[in-house]
Protein backbone atom coordinates (compact mmCIF):
# COMPACT_ATOMS: atom_id res chain seq x y z
CA UNK A 1 0.00 0.00 0.00
CA UNK A 2 1.56 3.21 -0.89
CA UNK A 3 1.79 5.58 2.02
CA UNK A 4 -0.12 9.14 1.92
CA UNK A 5 2.80 11.57 1.25
CA UNK A 6 0.56 14.59 3.25
CA UNK A 7 0.38 11.70 6.69
CA UNK A 8 -2.33 11.27 8.25
CA UNK A 9 -2.68 13.76 10.70
CA UNK A 10 -3.02 16.27 7.45
CA UNK A 11 -5.61 13.94 6.09
CA UNK A 12 -7.61 14.31 9.62
CA UNK A 13 -7.34 17.87 9.57
CA UNK A 14 -8.70 18.23 6.20
CA UNK A 15 -11.16 16.02 7.10
CA UNK A 16 -11.82 18.28 10.14
CA UNK A 17 -12.08 21.47 8.07
CA UNK A 18 -14.91 20.04 5.79
CA UNK A 19 -17.30 19.24 8.51
CA UNK A 20 -19.42 22.31 8.16
CA UNK A 21 -20.35 25.59 9.87
CA UNK A 22 -20.85 25.71 13.23
CA UNK A 23 -24.43 25.54 14.66
CA UNK A 24 -24.17 28.22 16.47
CA UNK A 25 -23.33 30.50 13.62
CA UNK A 26 -26.51 28.71 11.83
CA UNK A 27 -28.74 29.37 14.91
CA UNK A 28 -27.98 32.90 14.88
CA UNK A 29 -28.38 33.62 10.82
CA UNK A 30 -32.28 32.00 11.31
CA UNK A 31 -32.63 34.20 14.34
CA UNK A 32 -31.60 37.46 12.48
CA UNK A 33 -33.44 36.51 9.18
CA UNK A 34 -36.64 36.27 11.84
CA UNK A 35 -35.88 39.41 13.53
CA UNK A 36 -35.71 40.73 10.16
CA UNK A 37 -39.05 39.36 9.21
CA UNK A 38 -40.62 40.78 11.62
CA UNK A 39 -39.30 44.30 11.89
CA UNK A 40 -39.83 44.57 8.04
CA UNK A 41 -43.51 42.87 8.15
CA UNK A 42 -44.64 44.91 10.94
CA UNK A 43 -43.93 48.70 9.90
CA UNK A 44 -46.51 51.55 9.29
CA UNK A 45 -46.50 54.52 8.30
CA UNK A 46 -46.52 57.08 10.89
CA UNK A 47 -48.73 60.38 9.95
CA UNK A 48 -47.59 62.67 12.84
CA UNK A 49 -43.95 62.13 12.05
CA UNK A 50 -44.19 60.82 8.05
CA UNK A 51 -41.78 58.19 8.88
CA UNK A 52 -42.08 54.12 9.03
CA UNK A 53 -42.59 52.58 12.63
CA UNK A 54 -42.83 49.71 14.36
CA UNK A 55 -45.87 48.23 15.57
CA UNK A 56 -47.05 44.53 15.56
CA UNK A 57 -49.63 43.90 13.35
CA UNK A 58 -51.22 41.92 16.78
CA UNK A 59 -51.45 45.10 18.90
CA UNK A 60 -54.60 46.64 18.04
CA UNK A 61 -55.64 49.90 19.28
CA UNK A 62 -58.48 48.34 20.58
CA UNK A 63 -56.11 46.26 23.10
CA UNK A 64 -54.26 49.05 23.83
CA UNK A 65 -57.46 51.06 25.36
CA UNK A 66 -57.85 48.42 27.10
CA UNK A 67 -54.60 48.47 28.95
CA UNK A 68 -54.55 51.72 29.29
CA UNK A 69 -57.48 51.52 31.06
CA UNK A 70 -56.44 48.54 33.33
CA UNK A 71 -53.16 50.91 34.09
CA UNK A 72 -54.98 53.60 34.79
CA UNK A 73 -57.42 52.22 37.47
CA UNK A 74 -54.58 50.30 39.26
CA UNK A 75 -52.58 53.55 39.17
CA UNK A 76 -56.03 55.50 40.76
CA UNK A 77 -56.72 52.43 43.40
CA UNK A 78 -52.67 52.99 44.66
CA UNK A 79 -52.19 57.20 44.36
CA UNK A 80 -54.56 59.60 45.78
CA UNK A 81 -56.52 61.77 43.72
CA UNK A 82 -57.48 64.96 44.44
CA UNK A 83 -61.44 65.40 44.55
CA UNK A 84 -62.63 66.55 41.29
CA UNK A 85 -64.53 69.38 41.70
CA UNK A 86 -61.87 71.14 43.42
CA UNK A 87 -59.88 74.60 41.52
CA UNK A 88 -56.84 72.44 40.30
CA UNK A 89 -59.04 69.49 39.20
CA UNK A 90 -61.08 71.75 37.44
CA UNK A 91 -58.29 73.71 36.08
CA UNK A 92 -56.13 70.64 34.67
CA UNK A 93 -59.78 69.34 33.54
CA UNK A 94 -60.14 72.66 31.28
CA UNK A 95 -56.14 72.37 29.86
CA UNK A 96 -56.93 69.11 28.80
CA UNK A 97 -60.21 69.72 26.81
CA UNK A 98 -58.61 72.60 25.02
CA UNK A 99 -55.81 70.44 23.90
CA UNK A 100 -58.10 67.49 22.83
CA UNK A 101 -60.13 69.63 20.97
CA UNK A 102 -57.05 70.91 18.69
CA UNK A 103 -56.09 66.79 18.37
CA UNK A 104 -58.09 66.33 15.12
CA UNK A 105 -56.93 69.72 13.38
CA UNK A 106 -53.19 68.73 14.28
CA UNK A 107 -53.51 65.57 13.01
CA UNK A 108 -54.63 66.56 9.69
CA UNK A 109 -52.35 69.53 9.32
CA UNK A 110 -48.70 67.46 10.62
CA UNK A 111 -50.11 64.65 8.17
CA UNK A 112 -50.45 66.63 5.05
CA UNK A 113 -46.83 68.39 5.70
CA UNK A 114 -45.46 64.56 5.58
CA UNK A 115 -47.57 63.64 2.79
CA UNK A 116 -49.70 61.10 4.93
CA UNK A 117 -53.51 60.40 5.33
CA UNK A 118 -54.15 60.51 9.54
CA UNK A 119 -54.79 57.39 11.15
CA UNK A 120 -57.47 59.36 13.73
CA UNK A 121 -56.14 56.23 16.46
CA UNK A 122 -58.22 59.06 18.84
CA UNK A 123 -61.63 58.41 17.80
CA UNK A 124 -61.15 55.25 20.03
CA UNK A 125 -60.15 56.76 22.99
CA UNK A 126 -61.98 57.18 26.13
CA UNK A 127 -60.48 60.83 27.26
CA UNK A 128 -60.01 61.16 30.93
CA UNK A 129 -58.11 63.09 33.62
CA UNK A 130 -56.80 63.42 37.24
CA UNK A 131 -55.30 65.10 39.42
CA UNK A 132 -52.79 62.79 41.60
CA UNK A 133 -51.52 64.44 44.93
CA UNK A 134 -48.07 63.66 44.59
CA UNK A 135 -44.31 65.42 45.00
CA UNK A 136 -43.64 64.24 41.90
CA UNK A 137 -43.07 67.07 39.04
CA UNK A 138 -44.70 64.10 36.21
CA UNK A 139 -47.49 63.54 34.44
CA UNK A 140 -49.07 61.06 32.07
CA UNK A 141 -51.21 60.00 29.29
CA UNK A 142 -51.79 56.14 28.91
CA UNK A 143 -52.99 54.51 25.65
CA UNK A 144 -56.20 55.45 25.03
CA UNK A 145 -56.49 58.46 26.67
CA UNK A 146 -56.44 58.07 30.24
CA UNK A 147 -54.57 61.19 31.92
CA UNK A 148 -53.15 62.64 35.10
CA UNK A 149 -51.03 65.51 36.36
CA UNK A 150 -49.35 65.39 39.81
CA UNK A 151 -49.59 68.06 42.03
CA UNK A 152 -45.81 68.62 42.34
CA UNK A 153 -45.79 69.59 38.22
CA UNK A 154 -47.93 72.52 39.37
CA UNK A 155 -45.27 74.83 41.56
CA UNK A 156 -42.21 74.11 38.70
CA UNK A 157 -44.81 74.77 35.81
CA UNK A 158 -46.03 77.89 37.18
CA UNK A 159 -48.70 78.37 34.81
CA UNK A 160 -51.32 77.09 32.87
CA UNK A 161 -49.13 77.56 29.32
CA UNK A 162 -46.74 75.56 30.74
CA UNK A 163 -48.94 72.69 32.31
CA UNK A 164 -50.38 72.75 28.72
CA UNK A 165 -46.83 71.79 27.21
CA UNK A 166 -46.47 69.20 29.62
CA UNK A 167 -49.57 67.40 28.94
CA UNK A 168 -49.90 68.17 25.04
CA UNK A 169 -45.92 66.17 25.32
CA UNK A 170 -48.03 63.72 27.21
CA UNK A 171 -51.16 63.02 25.11
CA UNK A 172 -48.59 63.16 21.78
CA UNK A 173 -46.92 59.71 23.04
CA UNK A 174 -50.57 58.45 23.12
CA UNK A 175 -51.65 59.70 19.85
CA UNK A 176 -48.23 58.68 18.05
CA UNK A 177 -48.80 55.29 19.71
CA UNK A 178 -45.40 54.74 21.53
CA UNK A 179 -46.44 52.20 23.84
CA UNK A 180 -47.47 50.04 20.89
CA UNK A 181 -44.33 50.67 19.58
CA UNK A 182 -42.54 49.89 22.89
CA UNK A 183 -44.10 46.98 23.24
CA UNK A 184 -43.16 45.79 19.51
CA UNK A 185 -39.57 46.80 20.07
CA UNK A 186 -39.36 44.50 23.44
CA UNK A 187 -40.76 41.76 21.07
CA UNK A 188 -37.57 42.05 19.18
CA UNK A 189 -35.41 42.32 22.27
CA UNK A 190 -36.79 38.97 22.87
CA UNK A 191 -35.99 37.43 19.32
CA UNK A 192 -32.16 38.48 19.97
CA UNK A 193 -31.94 37.40 23.72
CA UNK A 194 -33.47 33.90 22.67
CA UNK A 195 -30.75 34.06 19.92
CA UNK A 196 -28.00 34.31 22.32
CA UNK A 197 -29.42 31.42 24.24
CA UNK A 198 -30.06 29.22 21.88
CA UNK A 199 -26.92 29.32 19.68
CA UNK A 200 -25.04 28.67 23.64
CA UNK A 201 -23.71 32.27 24.50
CA UNK A 202 -22.58 32.36 28.04
CA UNK A 203 -24.51 34.51 30.49
CA UNK A 204 -21.79 37.30 30.61
CA UNK A 205 -21.75 37.43 26.42
CA UNK A 206 -25.79 37.73 26.56
CA UNK A 207 -25.29 40.72 28.79
CA UNK A 208 -23.18 42.03 27.06
CA UNK A 209 -25.34 41.50 23.54
CA UNK A 210 -28.20 43.21 25.78
CA UNK A 211 -26.38 46.10 26.95
CA UNK A 212 -25.04 46.67 23.26
CA UNK A 213 -28.40 46.46 21.81
CA UNK A 214 -29.77 49.04 24.52
CA UNK A 215 -27.05 51.60 24.37
CA UNK A 216 -27.33 51.18 20.60
CA UNK A 217 -30.70 50.58 19.83
CA UNK A 218 -33.00 50.57 22.40
CA UNK A 219 -32.30 53.86 24.56
CA UNK A 220 -31.45 56.02 21.57
CA UNK A 221 -35.42 54.72 20.23
CA UNK A 222 -37.07 55.68 23.81
CA UNK A 223 -34.71 59.07 22.81
CA UNK A 224 -36.21 59.82 20.00
CA UNK A 225 -40.14 59.08 21.16
CA UNK A 226 -39.72 62.34 23.59
CA UNK A 227 -38.51 64.18 21.12
CA UNK A 228 -41.17 63.41 18.75
CA UNK A 229 -44.03 64.06 21.67
CA UNK A 230 -42.21 67.44 22.27
CA UNK A 231 -42.51 68.24 18.49
CA UNK A 232 -46.62 67.01 18.74
CA UNK A 233 -47.27 68.22 22.06
CA UNK A 234 -45.83 71.99 21.26
CA UNK A 235 -48.15 72.05 18.15
CA UNK A 236 -51.37 70.89 20.44
CA UNK A 237 -50.55 73.25 22.98
CA UNK A 238 -50.05 76.30 20.72
CA UNK A 239 -53.20 75.21 18.49
CA UNK A 240 -55.21 75.41 22.03
CA UNK A 241 -54.29 78.82 22.06
CA UNK A 242 -51.68 78.61 24.66
CA UNK A 243 -48.37 79.61 24.76
CA UNK A 244 -45.43 77.76 23.12
CA UNK A 245 -42.84 79.91 24.34
CA UNK A 246 -43.45 78.54 27.50
CA UNK A 247 -41.80 75.32 26.91
CA UNK A 248 -38.34 76.71 27.44
CA UNK A 249 -38.62 78.12 30.60
CA UNK A 250 -40.47 75.12 31.60
CA UNK A 251 -37.64 72.98 31.31
CA UNK A 252 -34.82 75.11 32.27
CA UNK A 253 -36.96 74.87 35.86
CA UNK A 254 -37.17 71.37 35.56
CA UNK A 255 -33.79 71.32 34.90
CA UNK A 256 -33.42 73.13 38.04
CA UNK A 257 -35.91 71.34 40.19
CA UNK A 258 -33.61 67.95 39.18
CA UNK A 259 -30.70 69.16 40.78
CA UNK A 260 -28.60 68.35 37.66
CA UNK A 261 -29.20 64.65 38.88
CA UNK A 262 -29.63 63.87 35.07
CA UNK A 263 -28.15 60.85 33.95
CA UNK A 264 -25.50 61.16 30.65
CA UNK A 265 -27.55 61.64 27.56
CA UNK A 266 -26.35 58.20 26.38
CA UNK A 267 -27.34 55.63 29.06
CA UNK A 268 -31.15 57.85 29.63
CA UNK A 269 -34.20 57.57 28.06
CA UNK A 270 -34.77 61.32 27.48
CA UNK A 271 -33.08 64.15 26.07
CA UNK A 272 -31.13 66.05 28.77
CA UNK A 273 -32.26 69.14 29.00
CA UNK A 274 -30.05 71.24 26.79
CA UNK A 275 -30.90 69.51 24.07
CA UNK A 276 -34.36 69.19 24.65
CA UNK A 277 -34.63 73.55 24.81
CA UNK A 278 -32.80 73.64 21.81
CA UNK A 279 -34.86 71.57 19.59
CA UNK A 280 -37.82 73.32 21.42
CA UNK A 281 -35.95 76.69 20.32
CA UNK A 282 -35.86 75.41 16.61
CA UNK A 283 -39.28 74.19 16.71
CA UNK A 284 -40.84 77.43 18.15
CA UNK A 285 -41.59 79.27 14.53
CA UNK A 286 -43.30 76.53 13.32
CA UNK A 287 -45.29 76.25 16.51
CA UNK A 288 -46.24 80.05 16.53
CA UNK A 289 -47.52 79.21 12.83
CA UNK A 290 -49.68 76.80 14.58
CA UNK A 291 -50.76 79.68 17.07
CA UNK A 292 -51.79 82.05 14.54
CA UNK A 293 -53.62 79.46 12.60
CA UNK A 294 -55.72 77.13 14.76
CA UNK A 295 -55.94 79.55 17.75
CA UNK A 296 -59.80 80.74 17.58
CA UNK A 297 -59.91 82.73 21.04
Amino acid sequence: MRQNPFGRNAGQSYGQRRRGINPRFIILILFALYGGYYWLSNRTEDPYTGEKVLIDSSISVDEEVAMGLQAYEQILSQERPVDPNSQVARQVRTIAERLIAKVPEVEAALAAENGKQPNSVWKDFEWDVNVIQSDQANAFCLPGGKMAVYTGLLPVAQNADAVAVVMGHEIAHALLRHGAQRMSQQKLGQIGQMAGAMSGMDPQQQQMMQAAMGYGYLLPYARKHETQADAVGLMLAAAACFDPQEAVPLWERMSEASGGRAPPEFSSTHPNPGTRIQNLQALMPKAMEYRQKFCRQ
